[in-house]
């Protein structure tokens, strides 16, 4: 056969052209990190899996998230040494299920009430110093973890109880199921308090062992079957006005992920701020009116008696943590610097727009 010596050269130029043009990428083996939820099921467990799914997605096949469900592994209460250890590779919790080990942990996502909301807690952890805060602590603890922190969650209401709340005096000696700081909050309001996980709140109602409950929202707290034991549901507190969730790496395994992988994992858990806000809220919209309109619970706001003396308390529970702990009172400073600046925006600017909904729907 005879060859074109001049096509041969022009064809063999092409071909080199084209292989300097396409990225060379040398794909590492494809990691697998292995996450426990404390969630069993329900919308808590969805919202997990929408973060794994994320991460999945984002990192092309070369970083896979497992997602587990609640004691797949530890229980609830070790996940956070799970992880440290390296028993887990990452978590999908709250900072209120750890918050044994410093009462600070509660800062980060169940405080106090500085007349902000998730949101505004979310932007002290992005820009107020809160996630440097937050690294500090791990280091006094000496815990290998690195954390991101997602999903503003809704205040929480007050919770079910076996009649109207309709004063705050009708709150002392209450058992009543929290957890977090929350509990040191309402324990100071006369309320005797029982930590107890999600799915043993119902049967613990029904049983008597407690007289009154909350968990966090109208959708997991319908999937429980509260409204099968109380119906009378009382929205709005300041004892968990702000949440979100907790993502926690092993350190070791994350800082061994190359950086763009990390940065997946980062801003992932960033994206699914928006997410979770849009899709929980239709989600607890719909199941509120379900609770209302087909089985018979009686939604009320809580009054603002039991609101105020939840503040008076709130602010005995932070001057006397804070005396005993000077971390402690220094991220209640930095909070309260941020709350003061932002919200003093935000009141100013944001419309009444509970005005604007009675103009229409009332």
């Amino acid at each position: 056969m005879t060859v074109n010596r001049r096509k041969f050269l022009r064809g063999a130029a092409v071909a080199g052209a084209a292989t300097l043009a396409a990225p060379s990428v040398a794909r590492a083996q494809a990691t697998t990190l292995k996450m426990q939820a404390a969630w069993g099921g329900g919308i808590f467990l969805e919202n997990a899996q929408s973060y794994v799914n994320r991460v999945n997605e984002m990192s092309g096949g070369a970083l896979t998230i497992d997602l587990l469900p609640v004691n797949s592994v530890v229980k609830t209460s070790q996940m956070q040494d799970a992880v440290h250890r390296g028993v887990l590779d990452a978590v999908h919790y709250v900072p209120a299920y750890w918050y044994s080990k410093s009462k600070a942990a509660s800062l980060f996502g169940t405080g106090p009430c500085f007349g902000w909301s998730s949101q505004e807690v979310l932007g002290w952890i992005h820009y107020g110093g809160g996630q440097e805060l937050f690294d500090e602590l791990m280091a006094s603890l000496g815990l290998n973890v690195v954390s991101f922190f997602n999903s503003p969650m809704p205040a929480q209401p007050m919770g079910w109880f076996k009649e109207q709340i309709t004063d705050a005096s009708q709150m002392s000696g209450l058992k009543y199921r929290t957890v977090g700081l929350a509990a040191d909050v309402l324990l100071e309001m006369g309320m005797s308090v029982v930590q107890l996980p999600g799915g043993e709140i119902q049967p613990a109602m029904k049983s008597g062992l407690i007289d009154a409950a909350e968990f966090n929202n109208p959708t997991s707290d319908r999937d429980f079957g509260m409204q099968d034991v109380s119906k009378h549901y009382h929205l709005g507190s300041f004892h968990q006005s702000q949440e979100f969730f907790e993502v926690s790496f092993n350190k070791g395994k994350f800082e061994a992920l190359p950086s763009e992988l990390q940065a997946i994992l980062k801003y992932a858990s960033e994206a699914e701020n928006s997410n979770f806000y849009w899709h929980n809220t239709n989600r607890y919209a719909d199941d509120l009116v379900t609770l209302q309109e087909e089985q018979g619970v009686n939604v009320y706001r809580t009054p603002d008696s039991v609101m105020a003396e939840q503040l008076k308390a709130w602010d005995i529970v932070v001057e006397r943590i804070s005396g005993e702990d000077p971390f402690f009172a220094k991220v209640v400073d930095s909070q309260k610097s941020y709350a003061k600046r932002v919200m003093n925006y935000l009141n100013l600017n944001q419309p009444d727009y509970k005005l604007a909904y009675d103009h229409y729907f009332a």
